[in-house]
């Protein structure tokens, strides 16, 4: 029988390290896909619920906007 230039057990450490690594990759990517796709779904949702209000450029400002009016 021929013997291996690495033990055999630094194989399956190495393939555990790279498991852990791509399955902590994959959890990371999923999260990030989930943010984005819920932020698309609620500019969405918000965009369709809009009230008339929300056509014009200052609806429900508390501060007044006189600057540029002339006043």
């Amino acid at each position: 029988m021929k013997t291996l230039p690495f033990p055999e057990e630094q194989e399956d450490e190495e393939s555990a390290l790279i498991k852990t690594v791509g399955w902590v990759s994959a959890g990371l990517g999923a999260v990030a896909l989930g943010l984005f796709i819920g932020r698309e779904i609620r500019q969405r949702y918000k965009f369709n619920r809009r009230t008339p209000y929300d056509f014009y450029s200052h609806a429900g400002d508390e501060t007044d906007v006189e600057v540029g009016l002339g006043i």
